[in-house]
């Protein structure tokens, strides 16, 4: 069915005369009559009744009419999501994250987005960087943040910041307090690592083969704030990021090494799928992101 014939139909069935309904059109009303026959020849229905001072919808148009209602009235919804949609009014905003940006870059960008717009769901989830770009794949997130290698070419890629991995113990290490080491003589004692497909763990894996050393994981730990409680209470080494370890720094829950011949630095990206369009509340936020720029 032709919606522009429906459209005119609807019009002149609500205002009872072709005259008003072609003046709500701003068309002539010869156009009017023509559109209406043209409807009626294509539905082999007579639609109006035609009267001295207008027309009444017949019976098959009374029924047409209800149904264009229904149609118009979801036109208008529809035209009042999308806008809404794209004036972030609604909308969802769907992030994966490896853990030191999900659980503590991101966190203050997120705030300060959602204060500008209320609306908007936003969905985080905190996994691992080979987690994040699976779900970038499978399209069950819109951006991925990431701290650790991954295949450039396959994505659209942003650097957000460069972070800094630290060597840390806890007091009663017996390497605490020594000065000048040199990354070889780490190797005499337990490291403490992210599970396999982290991108701290790809990190240091890859600066200790630089190094000619192996990264051998005496205990995996699932997660940043388990490593670092294991690591205040125990006697292991590990390489955590310093945006992570400002506070037990501080009170001396844990104490940075002295390592001379070995620093570990990594890129943090923001990700997203390679020629994909983003919907408005992600682009929104990479947007606001763009801003935000650092080196730590």
């Amino acid at each position: 069915m032709n919606l522009h014939h429906l459209k005119v139909f609807l019009a002149v069935a609500q205002a009872g005369s072709i005259s008003t309904g072609a003046a709500r059109l701003h068309i002539s009303q010869p156009a009017v009559t023509r559109e209406i026959r043209e409807l009626e020849a294509n539905l082999g229905l007579a639609l109006f009744e035609r009267h001295p001072r207008g027309v009444t919808p017949t019976e098959g148009g009374l029924r047409l009419q209800q149904f264009a209602e229904r149609i118009f009235a979801l036109e208008q919804a529809a035209e009042r999501d999308l806008r809404a949609f794209a004036n972030l009014d609604q909308g969802e905003l769907q992030l994966g994250a490896s853990a030191t940006l999900g659980g503590y870059w991101l966190p203050p960008l997120l705030n300060r987005f959602r204060r500008r717009h209320p609306q908007v769901f936003v969905d985080l989830r905190v996994s691992n960087t080979r987690e994040v770009t699976q779900q970038l794949d499978d399209g069950s997130i819109a951006l991925g943040f990431v701290e650790g290698p991954f295949p450039a070419a396959d994505y659209a890629h942003h650097l957000l910041a460069r972070d800094r991995l630290l060597p840390v113990v806890g007091p009663a290490h017996p390497l605490a307090g020594r000065r000048g080491l040199r990354a070889a003589e780490l190797q005499e004692h337990e490291l403490y690592m992210r599970e396999p497909g982290s991108g701290a763990r790809a990190s240091i894996e890859q600066a200790y083969r630089a190094h000619g050393l192996e990264a051998r994981a005496a205990l995996v730990g699932g997660g940043t704030e388990p490593l670092k409680r294991l690591i205040a209470g125990g006697h292991g080494i590990a390489w955590l990021s310093q945006l992570v370890i400002e506070d037990e720094l501080a009170d001396g829950r844990l104490l940075r090494l002295d390592v001379r011949d070995l620093r570990i630095e990594r890129d943090l990206h923001v990700l997203w799928r390679q020629g994909c369009r983003l919907s408005p509340a992600p682009a929104a936020f990479l947007e606001q992101l763009t801003g935000n720029i650092k080196t730590f």
